[in-house]
Order: structure tokens, then C-alpha cells, then sequence
């Protein structure tokens, strides 16, 4: 049977043996569905083009560009990608001006002493410059089938982390303890079940899940994928979202990224986690 979605990791912090390709701490995913290309972050530099060209994937065919987040582990790559299609438009390489999606506060900037910026190198004046931009945080269908689920309301009290020396700068110069409101996911309804695509979980992968089921109307959750921002949880949360994910009964979970050994390690004791890595191809 043709599967419905296809998914190609263009970067993760781990890499499959024996591929040779590259791996950074950031991530990148390439979605196929219904005949629309969707590239799901960029990671932090120009690490999933050349992933890309060794896996032979065109990327001046995209549709959409979907931000889960504005860190630049998730966004750095917008860079590249720009200069990748302003080179097409000079060079008359066919490619298309695909529409970005991300949350209203994507692009703000983000000091995090010592550290001037720790968002997006592009501020939202430019990529409007480079590309159909639609900033929304209610979910948005990108065909019957995915959306992107929008802002994430925070239900569960164990998923709710401080901020921090996390800030985040206002349009009106003001700064605010950054909660990371911007922080989303995709959503994809299969014929067995949802599919959760995630790029750090910020906003909890309990409470994504939850808004997922709600957004499309389907409670049987098939594979989640991406990272669960489970570096160094306490145990109460480690347990609790074991619990959880526990009781949706998954297929699998393809844990990567900001998801430490130690958490996989704990998290495999509740439900079958997989091996993720640049260069790994998935079909639901």
C-alpha cells in the first residue's frame, strides 16, 4: 500500500552507521503527503542541504517551510535555504517560494546571558522578504491530513518548567521571562492513527499530544517522533510522562534530539522506543 506520509531526517544530533552523512545538535525533517513537500525545521546551519543533496533531495521544490520553534538549533538554517533559492532565481533553476509556517512569536529575539540572541539569525522583516509567511498561533491545515497545531495550551502541571535566564524581547522593546509560547508541532491522521511530529516539546509532549487528539478529532496515537526537550528531568516528570505515553499504547516513539540516553533509557521501560538518526526514512 502507497504510504500517506513519508518522512526523511535531514539532521538530528545522532547520524545512522555506515551513511556518512552529517550531524549537528539541531534538527531538520523532509515530509511527503498528498504530492506537497514539507521541510520541518532547518537545524542551526547549512548541515540539511548537503544532507540533502547526498540523499538526493531537491529542496528548491518545497511547498512549505514549518517552524516548530524559534531557537536556532531550529531556525539557523533559514539562512542557506534563502541564499539556496536566491542562487535559483538568479541562475533561472526552476524551484518555487514556498509558505513558511510558524507561531506569531517565532521570530522574536531571545538574550540569554551570555548570549546576545539565541533565536533566529532572520527577524521577521526578512523572511517576508524571502517568503509567503503565515504566522498563526491557531492551527493550520496544511492538507486534510497534517496541521500545524498552533500555540499549545498547557495543561499539565509536571510538563511546566521555568524560564530561567530565558528571555524574550516584545515588538514594543520590552522584555518578558520567555515561556516559549512559540513552541509547536505537526499533526498528521493516518489510517491507523495520529502521527505527532515535534521539534523540541517544549510546551510538554503530554500536553502536544492532548492538543493534537483535540485539533483532529482522533484519540489512537500511532508514533510520535522528534525531541521530548528530556534532558534532565526530574523523576516526577520522567514517571508521569512514562505514564502517559504508557497509556496511548504506541507503536513507537522515536525519541531523538533534546531527549538524553538516560530519558530514552527510562522511557523504553513504558513504550517501544526506536532509534532516530540524519538519513532515516519513515512511512506511515
Amino acid at each position: 500500500m502507497k504510504p500517506q506520509l513519508s518522512l526523511t531526517v535531514l539532521v538530528d544530533n545522532t547520524t545512522l552507521t555506515d551513511h556518512y552523512f552529517i550531524g549537528e545538535p539541531g534538527l531538520s525533517f523532509i515530509l511527503k503527503t498528498k504530492g506537497k513537500k514539507i521541510l520541518f525545521d532547518t537545524g542551526y546551519s547549512g548541515a540539511f542541504l548537503a544532507n540533502a543533496g547526498k540523499m538526493r533531495i531537491s529542496l528548491h521544490d518545497l511547498d512549505y517551510v514549518v517552524l516548530s520553534h524559534g531557537h536556532r538549533d531550529h531556525t539557523g538554517g533559514l539562512v542557506p535555504l534563502t541564499s539556496l533559492l536566491t542562487e535559483a532565481q538568479i541562475n533561472a533553476i526552476p524551484h518555487k517560494v514556498p509558505e513558511l509556517i510558524a507561531h506569531p512569536r517565532c521570530f522574536f529575539p531571545r538574550p540569554k546571558k551570555p548570549l546576545p540572541n539565541i533565536g533566529s539569525i532572520l527577524n521577521e522583516a526578512d523572511v517576508r522578504r524571502q517568503f509567503t509567511v503565515n504566522l498563526s498561533d491557531k492551527p493550520v491545515w496544511i492538507t486534510e491530513n497534517l496541521v500545524f497545531l498552533g500555540e499549545i495550551p498547557r495543561k499539565f502541571s509536571f510538563e511546566r518548567i521555568e524560564p530561567g535566564k530565558r528571555k524574550i524581547v516584545l515588538p514594543d522593546g520590552n522584555t518578558e521571562p520567555d515561556l516559549l509560547l512559540d513552541d509547536s508541532a505537526l499533526a498528521f491522521r493516518s489510517d491507523e492513527g495520529l502521527v505527532i511530529i515535534t521539534g523540541c516539546s517544549h510546551a510538554g509532549i503530554c500536553n502536544t499530544t492532548e492538543y493534537a487528539q483535540e485539533v483532529c478529532g482522533e484519540h489512537q496515537v500511532v508514533d510520535i517522533i522528534g525531541g521530548l526537550h528530556l534532558l534532565t528531568p526530574n523523576p516526577l516528570r520522567m514517571k508521569k510522562t512514562g505514564m502517559y505515553l504508557r497509556e496511548l499504547r504506541l507503536n513507537a516513539l522515536h525519541a531523538c534530539h533534546c531527549t538524553s540516553l538516560m530519558a530514552k533509557i527510562a522511557l523504553a521501560a513504558y513504550c517501544p522506543v526506536r532509534e532516530v538518526g540524519t538519513g532515516m526514512k519513515l512511512d506511515w
